[in-house]
């Protein structure tokens, strides 16, 4: 069972540099999401525990690379990555400027970074930030290096019609990234309704275990005519 796998999810490592990030030849799995889109929740509704990743108390103020084994314990076959939230307008510049960098450098050359996981507020749909983000990611899901699922977050603060609206949105977004050779997928996902959940994690351990998920509520993005 798929979700018996994200439950797995152990803490391994953190790090404030990418250098510090130990180097890996299993696949890795980073997610991604502004400041309050739910990242954490998310993450610990995936794995099924309470406290595995652990969200600021004020917003935009975790600065580290927290790195979580998922597998047998001893014979993890998949890393998850949580990285800091960003957006938060409370953060000095330079502390901005820093974790840009860091994250551009990780999306953009992290050897082992096999997929993306890209959590958006459903009623925000994705900001200037979250699209200056995903141009970090697309030269390498355009060419398949790297998968890319987005999570719509906080789908049960919708009603159908407005659901449907921030599913068509992100869709027409992700139209001009997919290509032929591209793995991409977006879904709406609540923590709270445990909408979605079964699902993620059935395309995560597809990224893993390479069988093809059964993800009714999760949509593949079709490439661009």
């Amino acid at each position: 069972m798929v979700l018996g796998w994200t439950h797995t999810a152990r803490f391994l490592t953190t790090a404030s540099e990418l250098i510090h990030l130990p180097a890996s030849e299993l696949p890795e799995i980073a997610f991604v999401g502004r400041s309050n889109a739910g990242k954490s929740t998310a993450i610990n509704t995936l794995a099924q525990q309470k406290r595995l990743a652990f969200a600021s108390k004020t917003p935009g103020r975790t600065q580290h690379i927290n790195l979580f084994e998922v597998g047998p314990k001893d014979a993890a076959n998949a890393w998850f990555a949580d990285l800091p939230g960003y957006g938060y307008a409370a953060v000095a510049r330079t502390a901005k400027l820093r974790w840009q960098k860091v994250m551009a450098d990780y999306l953009g050359v992290r050897r082992s970074l096999s997929g993306v996981v890209l959590m958006v507020d459903s009623r925000l749909g994705l900001t200037d930030l979250d699209k200056q983000l995903l141009e970090f990611v697309t030269p390498r899901v355009r060419n398949g290096e790297i998968k890319l699922l987005v999570l719509l977050t906080k789908s049960d603060k919708l009603n159908r019609k407005e659901a449907d609206a921030a599913l068509y949105s992100t869709l027409a977004h992700l139209n001009t990234i997919a290509t032929a050779e591209s793995d991409v997928w977006v879904t709406l996902f609540s923590a709270l309704k445990k909408q979605g959940v079964a699902d993620v994690a059935a395309i995560l351990h597809e990224w893993v275990h390479v069988r093809p998920p059964v993800a009714e509520l999760a949509a593949p993005v079709a490439p661009a005519v």
